[in-house]
C-alpha cells in the first residue's frame, strides 16, 4: 500500500524528482506484488483503503475502488471473459476473505460483502451480502 500511495502522490506532482520517485514506486510496487502474490493496479485505489493480508489479490486494472474500503485475503475485483466493463466499488466498504465481485456493476456505499460471496448483481448502499450468488441478507 505505501507504494501505491507514494505512486499517487509522486505522479500527481510536478516536477523531476517526482517523476523519478514514482518510476521507482513502481518498481517497488512490481517487487511486492511478486512477494505477496497480489494483482492491485497502482491508480485506481481511493484514499485510505485497507488491505490487512494482502495475499492473492487480483483486482482488475479499470476497476474503481472507492475510499475506506476494507479488502481482505484472496479477494478477485474484475470481469467475465470477454467483457471490458469493470466493477465500481463505492465508499466504506467491507469485502470478506475469499469474495469475488465479477460483471459490470456497481456496489453502493457503506456496503459489508460476506466472506466467499460471489457478487454479480449491483449492491444498493447500506446492504450486508452474502452466499454464493450474493443475496441481500441484512
Amino acid at each position: 500500500m505505501k507504494s501505491i500511495r507514494d505512486y499517487q502522490l509522486h505522479t500527481s506532482s510536478k516536477g523531476g524528482w517526482n517523476k523519478i520517485y514514482s518510476k521507482f514506486c513502481v518498481l517497488r510496487h512490481k517487487f511486492w506484488s511478486v512477494v505477496s502474490g497480489v494483482d492491485i493496479p497502482l491508480s485506481n485505489l481511493g484514499g485510505e483503503a485497507l488491505i490487512p493480508h494482502p495475499n492473492g489479490i487480483v483486482i482488475y486494472p479499470s476497476s474503481i475502488v472507492g475510499g475506506k474500503c476494507l479488502i481482505h485475503q484472496q479477494v478477485t475485483i474484475g470481469v467475465k471473459r470477454g467483457d471490458e466493463t469493470p466493477p465500481s466499488i463505492g465508499r466504506n466498504v467491507g469485502i470478506g476473505a475469499g469474495a469475488k465481485i465479477f460483471d459490470p456493476m456497481r456496489i453502493g456505499d457503506n456496503v459489508l460483502v460476506g466472506a466467499n460471496a460471489v457478487v454479480v448483481k449491483d449492491v444498493e448502499s447500506g446492504f450486508i451480502v452474502g452466499c454464493i450468488t450474493a443475496k441481500a441478507i441484512g
